[in-house]
């Protein structure tokens, strides 16, 4: 997905809504303390829905399954990812993002559902509508600054009419030769950092403003991949200097986070000069060098969690639960079956259950998503 077939605030804060104080249930009973005659206490989330809550689903088709309904209801799904082929036109996605917030609505769990796709401009655009032009149309224009901004105003009107409420876009990639991964398919404003970083900010703040969440991607950068260099089909190195990466790379990452981006996607790439041994989006070091050097506090999500780079790590429980250690608050399932976001999600279960997964970093994780969530309809 964050390869040539695409992919995938203010920034969220510690006050979370309505799911964020709940602690996850546990087997231990804790004493009470003496009756109060105010309303009873929310009730805690169970392993389940303390997992669900970082799943995003998707399914196959037109219509959604039972099975993702019943997830939905039981507040053990955090949203669904739509692709081009659960779309046949306006009215018919317009229905179906109904019938998934109508499921929502019955949960014990409060919040909006998060409702996302790529809708980037150009050549990846998921859903009917705009916008247009490809980014590196906009960042080639006459006037890119008012070209970024509409961009991101056409991507917002166009997912919010449907009821649509993340976008995982913009694209922040600097791409470093013309025709390498990200020039090809023209998904990168432009080679100068400062120009993405400007654009980057203009299409969020304008995305945002129709009341769509931005997601800008794909951290540290998938500038410097060759065309055959796409993670979403085999494992990808990128040898590139410390130095470049912060300057060029990470660069853009600044202005849209000072800007207001609620989310932000990392890459499956690996990056020898921050860590050798893992891929980007299942590096604790990469989380950290996010949020230290660009003061992100947002929500991160992974890229699809059945990319080919991740080959050598396990089936999608494993995988699952080693994004969600590196700091990962959401899991993008994205194969277009519900199974495997059930198989995500018990994975989580499981690891909360038996100490895999710390029970403070889960909570940390699901507060931001609360705060994201407050942000939305």
């Amino acid at each position: 997905m964050c390869g040539a077939t695409a992919c995938g605030a203010t920034n969220g804060s510690a006050n979370a809504a309505d799911n964020s104080a709940r602690p996850v249930a546990s087997a231990t009973p804790v004493a009470s303390a003496a009756p109060v005659t105010s309303a009873p206490p929310v009730a805690p989330l169970t392993p389940r829905q303390a997992a669900g809550q970082r799943i995003i689903y998707s399914y196959p088709g037109l219509v959604p399954p039972q099975t993702l309904l019943d997830r939905i209801r039981a507040g053990e799904a955090s949203g669904v990812i739509f692709f081009s082929d659960n779309v046949s036109t306006p009215k018919q996605i317009t229905g179906v993002v109904r019938q998934l917030r109508d499921a929502a609505a019955k949960s014990p769990l409060k919040g909006p559902l998060l409702l996302m796709t790529d809708q980037e401009g150009g050549k990846v655009r998921r859903l009917p509508g705009g916008p247009a032009a490809s980014l590196k149309a906009v960042g080639q224009s006459a006037d890119p600054d008012s070209g970024a901004s509409a961009d991101g105003r056409s991507a917002g009107q166009d997912l919010s009419g449907m009821g649509l409420n993340v976008n995982l876009a913009p694209v922040l990639d600097v791409y470093h030769a013309s025709g390498d991964l990200m020039d090809q398919v023209q998904r990168s404003f432009s080679q100068n950092p400062a120009l993405v970083g400007r654009l980057g900010a203009d299409y969020v703040k304008a995305q945002q403003a129709e009341g769509v969440a931005a997601t800008v991607k794909h951290f540290p950068g998938l500038g410097p991949a060759a065309a055959a260099e796409n993670t979403d089909l085999r494992p990808v190195t990128l040898p590139v200097p410390l130095d470049t990466l912060r300057n060029v790379d990470e660069a853009p990452y600044r202005q849209s986070v000072s800007a207001g981006a609620k989310l932000v996607m990392l890459s499956w790439a690996v990056y020898p000069a921050l860590d050798p041994t893992r891929p980007a989006g299942l590096s604790p070091v990469v989380q950290q060098e996010l949020r230290s050097r660009t003061g992100f506090t947002g929500v991160t999500i992974s890229d699809a969690l059945e990319a080919g780079a991740l080959k050598a790590y396990g089936a999608t429980g494993n995988r699952a639960v080693l994004a969600a250690q590196a700091g990962a608050d959401l899991i993008l399932t994205g194969s277009r079956n519900v199974q495997q976001g059930d198989d995500a999600a018990a994975a989580l279960a499981t690891a909360l259950s038996d100490g895999k997964l710390q029970q403070g970093a889960s909570q940390a994780a699901l507060a931001r998503i609360d705060a994201l969530r407050a942000g939305l309809r």
